[in-house]
């Protein structure tokens, strides 16, 4: 997280309609120096604050948007539940001299008589695009309004979500986005759980639990890169995962690093994407895996 003392840079400015946004993006921009947009559901913990500190890198403007989009969630999946803390998320913002929230309500993302969706085929098809469909037309629908409303020269988003990252990034370079997305490698808690604001669901026991995830996929990494099998390695990951009650196991699958085409085999750059169920929290992970 950014070293900030208490009190060391003014309250952010909190903003919830478009003109006012727009009057004070425009102020932001007056002095030439580059905007960056890291754009958040809150609920913020580290894994964020450590995208806010890239986002502050070079002394450019920040503006960290907060909105829980309701496109990106199934019919029977955790909205109403999600964590919704604004204002400890400001105190957190504020502490790391971010010049604006952007906090839209959903009447304002979505204004009546809206009807445009954003697909991004190929990489948004399998995996989390399997198991929840619609979600990703939900981010890149969400995504292309907040760069729009924004107009970041750069944004931030993190490698937890790594398949997000590959859809934005798609869609960046189909629409000729004028905007440098940067990918920031997964923070993780001491024991290597990644950090996620789904992992306030889990109970004391489940939490104890879910550092298999990270570490089956670890595992699964170290025997690739020797030169076991894809499958047999993927096997014993499920295993594991199933004996510390992962209960169901969505995916654990090796995939093209670029495209995240399934791979049998690993013959180039790649990535071991994992995604299961302990007791009612849904947990994704993933890891770089390189051939020899």
């Amino acid at each position: 997280m950014i070293p900030a003392l208490i009190g060391a840079f003014p309250p952010v400015q909190t903003l919830r309609d478009l003109p006012a946004l727009r009057t004070a993006i425009d102020a932001l921009k007056r002095d030439g120096k580059p905007l960056a947009l890291v754009p958040t559901m809150g609920a913020l913990h580290d894994g964020h604050m450590a995208l806010v500190e890239e986002a502050r890198r070079g002394g450019r403007h920040v503006v960290v948007s907060i909105f829980v989009n309701p496109k990106q969630f199934g019919e029977h999946e955790d909205l109403d539940a999600y964590p919704r803390r604004e204002a400890k998320d400001a105190q957190m913002l504020t502490a790391a001299g971010v010049d604006i929230l952007w906090a839209p309500g959903v009447e304002v993302m979505y204004p009546a008589g809206f009807a445009t969706n954003i697909s991004v085929s190929g990489v948004s098809e399998g995996l989390d695009g399997a198991a929840r469909p619609g979600h990703f037309d939900g981010v890149a629908t969400v995504v292309t309004k907040l760069f729009n409303q924004v107009r970041p020269n750069v944004a931030i988003f993190g490698e937890k979500d790594y398949q997000q990252l590959a859809v934005i990034r798609r869609m960046v370079a189909d629409l000729d986005l004028p905007i440098e997305i940067i990918g920031l490698e997964t923070q993780r808690a001491e024991d290597g759980l990644a950090l996620s604001s789904r992992n306030a669901y889990l109970s004391e026991a489940e939490r104890h639990e879910a550092v298999a995830l990270p570490r089956a996929l670890g595992e699964a990494k170290r025997q690739m890169e020797k030169g076991a099998s894809v499958e047999a390695a993927i096997a014993k990951a499920i295993a594991t995962l199933t004996h510390h009650g992962f209960d169901p196991i969505d995916y654990v699958t090796l995939c093209d690093a670029a495209t995240l085409a399934p791979m049998s085999v690993l013959d180039r750059p790649a990535r071991l994407l994992g995604a299961a169920k302990l007791g009612t929290t849904r947990l994704i992970d993933n890891i770089a895996v390189d051939p020899a």
